[in-house]
């Protein structure tokens, strides 16, 4: 069974992160993710870009649901936090 850190290299094999957190149960996985490629994209183009990166993992039935819960850029996370 896959685990949430796992996940968690995988998209940081991928993409460029300042801040990820993967939490799951081995079947469904739920990330918050901070990066500087979502700069300039829409929301649904931040998840895109996200979902590209493990796009093999995902169509293998490795991981199965990964659900984004924020991909932020690190000035919109820096506010969040705020």
């Amino acid at each position: 069974m896959i685990t949430p850190q796992q996940v968690k290299e995988y998209i940081e094999a991928g993409l460029a992160c300042t801040h990820l957190e993967v939490e799951g149960d081995g079947h469904h996985f739920y990330a918050t993710i901070v990066s500087v490629a979502f700069e300039g994209k829409r929301l649904i183009d931040r998840h895109r870009l996200v979902k590209e990166v493990i796009a093999t993992r995902l169509a293998s039935n490795e991981i199965h649901a990964l659900s984004i819960v924020k991909a932020a850029t690190p000035d919109e996370w820096q506010k969040l936090q705020g």
